[in-house]
């Protein structure tokens, strides 16, 4: 069922990743020219994540025709997996923007509490620099999570993957202009025009604009999510490194400039956490040569720079699902600042994330949490 205006206009907004879920969403990854050894290690490491997850909430893992019984003797039986078509699994970005009801005297009657955005979607570039050729089966996600929970849905024509955007709950949204300003994405329209479909659709009444995301994450053109976040409003947790001759260096800084001197909706003066990236790691001659290089998908090579962030975390119910990359070092020191961050929520560390990162993404990526409603 579509609903016609804007969730704003019926008083919707997005709520923050850390009010309660009803559920998580995650797809199966398959295909061989982005998930190396035609993606076992990858179907091992969700499996762990989802697990992970679904102590604290209920997990619904998508997979295809193909895939359904692998990943249902992979998952744990109280996981509850779903047949479905899909071109790759970073739902994300492909899956649903859920929106809940927050009613206002103006607000006109909404037809239930919550609904989804049904973003529309490019394989983050189109066909000159996105990650495959074909992604007709991605533009169909969102549309079918929300027939499966019998949710309202906003249609929206502007390309925008859930990935690139974070907000607070309280009316600010964060970005960056790397990416929402790309001209693969929306070149008609001006950065006034997108921050105005921004606030109309998750209900927020400021955007804050980073300048760039982070340094090597070229799939996406620099998502929020791996830079930058909420750990609560007022706070956020930022990707950083004091290694000045790291390219992520000039990123980071320049990040910090624009947030020292931001306020949120509410006025407040933004409290930053520096959360130091791993690394820097690349990209091995054996991982590479997993991967079928073909001309359906981008080239994964080998030496390339992973886009790898301790930012990229999913808060479930009560709990931190981070990536862990085998640094020590940093690994240790960022499941330290996430536990000072979220003194409520248990971090738990996700050793195998690099899989994840070697096709370009990580746990945020492929998780999308369904907010809870009273």
């Amino acid at each position: 069922m579509e609903i016609e205006g804007t969730p704003a206009l019926h008083g919707y907004h997005m709520p923050a990743e850390w009010e309660p879920h009803s559920q998580c969403w995650m797809g199966w990854p398959e295909r061989p020219d982005n998930w190396r050894d035609h993606a076992g290690p990858a179907q091992r490491v969700f499996a762990e994540v989802a697990s992970a997850i679904s102590k604290f909430e209920p997990v619904t893992v998508c997979a295809s025709a193909a895939q359904w019984a692998n990943a249902r003797s992979l998952l744990p039986q109280h996981i509850r997996v779903v047949e479905m078509s899909m071109d790759d699994s970073w739902f994300r970005d492909t899956g649903p923007t859920f929106v809940v009801i927050k009613p206002t005297p103006s607000s006109a009657a909404p037809v239930q509490k919550i609904a989804g955005i049904d973003w529309n979607f490019n394989s983050w570039g189109g066909y000159d620099d996105g990650c495959y050729n074909d992604w007709s089966l991605d533009l169909l996600v969102a549309k079918k999570i929300l027939e499966i929970e019998r949710v309202p849905r906003f249609p929206q024509s502007m390309i925008l993957e859930g990935g690139s955007i974070h907000v607070d709950g309280e009316g600010t949204c964060l970005t960056t202009e790397e990416c929402l300003l790309n001209k693969n994405r929306n070149p008609h329209l001006t950065k006034e025009q997108i921050e105005a479909e921004l606030k109309s659709y998750l209900g927020v009444k400021k955007v804050i604009w980073l300048p760039r995301g982070l340094f090597g994450d070229d799939d996406t053109n620099g998502h929020i999510d791996n830079m930058c976040c909420f750990a609560k409003p007022g706070v956020v947790l930022l990707s950083w490194t004091d290694d000045e001759l790291d390219p992520q260096y000039e990123r980071s800084v320049e990040a910090f400039s624009v947030l020292s001197n931001a306020t949120d909706a509410r006025g407040r003066k933004l409290q930053i956490i520096k959360l130091h990236v791993p690394g820097p790691l690349y990209m091995t001659d054996e991982e590479a040569s997993g991967i079928l290089q073909d001309d359906n998908a981008k080239l994964r090579v080998a030496g390339t720079r992973l886009a790898a962030s301790y930012v990229n975390f999913y808060i479930a119910n009560g709990r931190i699902i981070a990536p862990v990359f085998g640094d020590q070092k940093w690994d240790d020191e960022a499941v330290r600042v996430l536990s000072l961050a979220f003194p409520n929520h248990e971090v738990v560390g996700i050793k195998g994330a690099r899989e994840i990162a070697l096709a370009g993404g990580n746990i945020h990526c492929i998780t999308q949490q369904q907010p809870a409603i009273a």
